[in-house]
């Protein structure tokens, strides 16, 4: 079968490949963090109409978009191939961000938000495949990592611009701020990318596998009979050896996605209830997205030499530690190393699991099995919002929406202990050594 564009299969060296990957995820962080940044200027706006459970709902329907994007990603990514799927999602995202920047009103900002969900939720499952995919096998967990970092270093920028902009300037900017780089990606992403390996063998496309393989240098993809999953893609999921290793990966995901969604759209005003001004609230939000990036990378070199279950056992228990800590008012020589854990324990623990994921299930239902384990993840992702609204108005003491959080915490440390070992992976982990 003869290719569609020669890019498809022109080999991209790594540097690049996590050039792109980075940068593309960073956007996603920003919007991500975005939310959480412009809900206290929304919610001063009164002519804007936005009450604190609109803003748990402008959350929670972000969350849904996200949903339904992940989920459109497990059914079309092994039909389309990762490639299209990105490109898709390089333009549907933007989109929504600029009509969250022109929304006259509440309902409409937050209509826009479940556009811009559907857009973020395709771009993690379908680029960090294609990552594992054109990646070395000892350097998967890595590179995820690496990637990921970009949404550590997007959640870091939007609260940074929010405190400089913020509240004399219009919270409007820091939507169409995040547009324009969102709209110049979409060229480097149809010219830089080229379409997985595994793709191209399941779509009969063999020798434009090897000649791809051979060119970067990573192993050629082996596959299964069937060459991967068909229809929605859930029946290999549940297949013999990974029924319950699915289960405890999408429980995993629902309470790291809770967590990342929970914390990020309600921490700066936590921090406001709290005693902190705004512009305070915001740069202590900032120094939770360092904590994240910094433990996004290291956490994927480690996972890389112990493995991801280890690393992502001790995510969840010390991001609920920190919680507690933050919870008892500390001095702010405490507070600040205090956040920088929260953000490796929190944000940083999704990448974990996505490197979790990405190693544990075998090649032919790769990016299938991260797919539907951030599409079931995102009704955490639901809650979370709605979490911390119904905590801030609930008329309880501020620490009950540290403790609220730090439940979830170390429910996610026990599944993780949970997952069992794959011998696969282990002989994997050993051969890449």
């Amino acid at each position: 079968m003869a290719t569609e564009s020669p890019t498809i299969v022109r080999a991209i060296d790594e540097r690049t490949l996590l050039a792109v990957a980075v940068a593309l995820l960073i956007l996603e962080g920003y919007d991500l963090a975005a939310l959480g940044v412009t809900l206290p200027s929304m919610l001063a706006d009164s002519a804007f109409g936005l009450s604190t459970a609109g803003g748990g709902i402008a959350g929670a329907v972000t969350a849904l978009g996200m949903l339904a994007g992940a989920a459109l990603s497990g059914i079309l990514s092994h039909r389309v191939g990762p490639r299209r799927l990105l490109v898709a999602a390089a333009i549907v995202l933007p989109l929504g961000m600029l009509v969250c920047a022109a929304a006259p009103a509440a309902g409409v900002f937050i209509a826009a938000r479940a556009l811009v969900g559907i857009g973020m939720g395709m771009v993690p499952p379908t680029l960090l495949a294609l990552v594992t995919d054109l990646s070395e096998a000892g350097r998967r967990a890595r590179n995820v990592g690496i990637a990921m970092a970009g949404i550590a270093v997007g959640g870091l920028s939007a609260p940074l611009l929010g405190a400089a902009l913020l509240p004399e300037t219009s919270f409007r900017w820091i939507y169409v701020i995040g547009a324009i780089p969102a709209l110049g990606a979409i060229p480097f992403v149809v010219r830089l990318l080229p379409e997985s390996p595994v793709h191209l063998v399941r779509t009969g496309r063999a020798e434009d596998a090897a000649r791809l393989t051979s060119a970067m240098g990573i192993p050629y993809p082996t596959l299964g009979e069937d060459l991967g999953p068909r229809g929605l893609g859930l029946r290999t999921l549940f297949r013999p050896g990974l029924g319950i290793v699915t289960v405890l990966f999408w429980l995993m995901a629902a309470c790291a996605l809770l967590l990342v969604f929970g914390v990020t759209a309600w921490l700066p005003t936590i921090m406001q209830t709290a005693g902190f001004e705004l512009g305070s609230a915001l740069l202590l939000t900032a120094v939770v997205a360092i904590g994240a990036g910094v433990g996004m990378v290291v956490g994927g070199r480690v996972a890389d030499a112990v493995g991801p279950k280890l690393v992502t056992v001790v995510a969840f228990a010390s991001g609920a530690a920190s919680l507690v800590l933050i919870a008892q008012g500390p001095p702010l020589w405490a507070l600040l190393p205090l956040m920088l854990v929260c953000g490796f324990g929190l944000n940083g623990t999704q990448a974990l699991i996505n490197a979790f994921v990405l190693a544990r299930y075998p090649a032919d239902v790769r990016g299938t099995g991260l797919s539907w384990t951030l599409a079931v993840g995102r009704a955490g992702a639901i809650l979370g919002p709605v979490l911390g609204a119904a905590v801030l108005s609930s008329g309880l003491a501020v620490q009950w929406n540290f403790y609220a959080f730090a439940v979830v915490g170390v429910s996610g440390a026990v599944l993780a202990l949970c997952v069992p070992a794959s011998r696969d992976y282990a002989s994997r982990a050993a051969d890449s050594r």
